[in-house]
C-alpha cells in the first residue's frame, strides 16, 4: 500500500506525508480526534471563518518542520533522515493532549493537568503500540535529545508550532495583520553550535513575526467578545460539575460523563488503563451536545447559560487598567440581584479576570541573530527598531464580564 500521500492545504498548497510512520500516525485514532477540536475554540463567535481544527494545524506544523530541516541541510548542517522523520513526528503529535475547546476547558475538566503532560502520555502509548519507533521523537519533544535545536524547533519562540498557528489563524480569521512570511523566516534559520539562530538578513522577518504575534493576541486570542464567550463556557462547565458533585446525573456522552463526575490527575492515567481511551473520546461535539441537552435542564443557572451560548447572547464585557474594586462591581451585583439572581448564583453571572500579552519572552527564551561577522546578538540588541524591546514588556488588562440582560425571575 502506498503510504506516501499528498494533502491539499489552503495555506501552503500541497503537504507531503513522506514516510510510512508519519502516515500511520496521521491515520491513528489519537490523531484523527484532532479533526473534531477547533484550533481557536469559540473564536468563530467573532470571526465566522475560524473553523479550522487542530488537525489542520498539526499537518501544517509538520510541513514547516520538513521545510526548515531541508533549509538547514542546504546550509551544510548534517541532519540524518531518521532525525528528520522523528522531528516531523514530534511536531505532528505536539497537540494530542488538547481537550475540547483547547485551552478553555483545561482548568475545568482536569485542573492542574497541562495538555503537554497528556500529550506525552499519548505519545508514549503510541510508541508502545508502534514498538519503539517514536523513541527519538519523544526525546526531541521532551528536550532530552542530545541535539538541542530539534526541541527548539518544536517548542520555542521560533518553533514551527507558532509559525503555523499565526499564519493559519490569520488566514482563517481574515486578520491580515497577523500574517507572517513563514517561507522567508524558514530560509533565514541557521545553527550556531547546537542552537537555532536567525541570519542577520532575516531581521525584518523576525520583527514582523513578533509584531504579528502581538496583534493576533489583541485582535483574536484576547478579543473581548471571545473572552466573554470563553468565560460563559467555563461557567457552564463549572455549574455542571457542581450539580454532578451533588449527585445529580446530567445528560452527557459516556466519556464526558466520566470526566464530569471525577477529577482525574496525571497519575490516574497510569492507574486506569482505559482512561486514555476515554480522554480520546472527548472532543468539541461532546460539549456542544451536552450544552444542547442542558438548555432544557430544570436548574435555571445551567439552562440559562447554555441557552445564551447556543443563541450567542453573550455577557457584556469591558477592560480596566486596574483590578476592579467594589465601586465597579457593586452596581453590577445589585442589578443582577434585582433580576432574580441569588447571592450563591452571582459568581456564574459576574466574572472578573485578567489577560496578559507580551510578544517576546526575552529572558526565558531569547531569539539570537547571527550577524555577518559571526557574532550572536539578542534580537532586541540587533534590531534598530526600538519597539522590539517594548514587546518584551508585559501588558496586563483586567476585565469584568456580566450577564447584563440576564433575568432569572419567573
Amino acid at each position: 500500500m502506498n503510504k506516501r500521500k499528498i494533502i491539499n492545504d489552503p495555506v501552503y498548497g500541497f503537504i507531503t506525508i513522506s514516510s510510512d510512520l508519519l502516515f500511520d500516525l496521521v491515520e491513528h485514532p489519537y490523531f484523527q480526534r484532532l479533526r473534531r477540536i477547533k484550533q481557536l475554540g469559540l473564536a468563530d463567535v467573532v470571526y465566522p471563518g475560524a473553523l479550522h481544527t487542530r488537525f489542520h494545524h498539526a499537518l501544517g506544523a509538520m510541513h514547516l518542520m520538513s521545510q526548515a530541516l531541508k533549509a538547514l541541510q542546504e546550509k551544510g548542517h548534517q541532519i540524518w533522515e531518521p532525525e528528520v522523520e522523528a522531528a516531523q513526528a514530534a511536531i505532528l503529535l505536539h497537540d494530542l493532549g488538547h481537550g475540547p475547546f483547547s485551552h478553555v476547558l483545561e482548568s475545568v475538566l482536569m485542573p492542574g493537568v497541562a495538555h503537554e503532560s497528556i500529550t506525552l502520555v499519548m505519545m508514549k502509548d503510541l510508541n508502545r503500540q508502534m514498538k519503539g519507533k517514536l523513541d527519538m521523537a519523544i526525546q526531541m519533544f521532551e528536550g532530552t535529545y542530545p541535539r538541542k535545536f530539534f526541541h527548539q524547533m518544536i517548542s520555542s519562540q521560533l518553533d514551527m508550532d507558532r509559525m503555523d498557528y499565526l499564519k493559519r489563524d490569520s488566514f482563517y480569521t481574515g486578520v491580515i495583520e497577523g500574517s507572517i512570511g513563514a517561507d522567508r523566516l524558514i530560509k533565514m534559520l541557521d545553527l550556531s553550535g547546537d542552537h537555532l539562530v536567525v541570519e542577520e538578513k532575516g531581521l525584518l522577518s523576525i520583527e514582523n513575526f513578533l509584531h504579528a504575534r502581538r496583534l493576533m493576541y489583541w485582535q483574536v486570542y484576547l478579543h473581548k467578545t471571545l473572552l466573554s464567550a470563553q468565560a460563559m463556557l467555563t461557567q457552564v462547565l463549572n455549574r455542571a460539575r457542581e450539580l454532578s458533585d451533588r449527585g445529580e446525573v446530567l445528560f452527557a456522552t459516556p466519556d464526558f460523563q466520566r470526566f464530569l463526575q471525577h477529577r482525574f490527575s496525571l497519575i490516574d492515567f497510569k492507574k486506569e488503563p482505559d482512561l486514555l481511551a476515554a480522554f480520546n473520546g472527548l472532543d468539541d461535539n461532546d460539549i456542544w451536545a451536552s450544552i444542547k441537552g442542558w438548555s432544557k435542564h430544570a436548574d435555571p443557572v445551567l439552562s440559562r447559560l447554555s441557552n445564551m451560548l447556543l443563541e450567542r447572547k453573550l455577557f457584556k464585557i469591558f477592560f480596566l487598567d486596574t483590578p476592579p474594586d467594589d465601586s465597579v462591581l457593586n452596581p453590577l451585583r445589585e442589578q443582577l440581584l434585582d433580576r432574580g439572581v441569588s447571592e450563591d448564583q452571582l459568581p456564574y453571572f459576574l466574572i472578573t479576570g485578567e489577560t496578559t500579552n507580551y510578544a517576546y519572552e526575552k529572558d526565558q527564551d531569547p531569539i539570537q541573530v547571527k550577524m555577518k561577522d559571526g557574532k550572536l546578538l539578542d534580537i532586541a540588541a540587533a534590531s534598530d527598531i526600538p519597539t522590539i524591546d517594548a514587546l518584551t514588556k508585559i501588558v496586563r488588562k483586567y476585565y469584568v464580564c456580566w450577564g447584563k440582560n440576564v433575568s432569572l425571575r419567573g
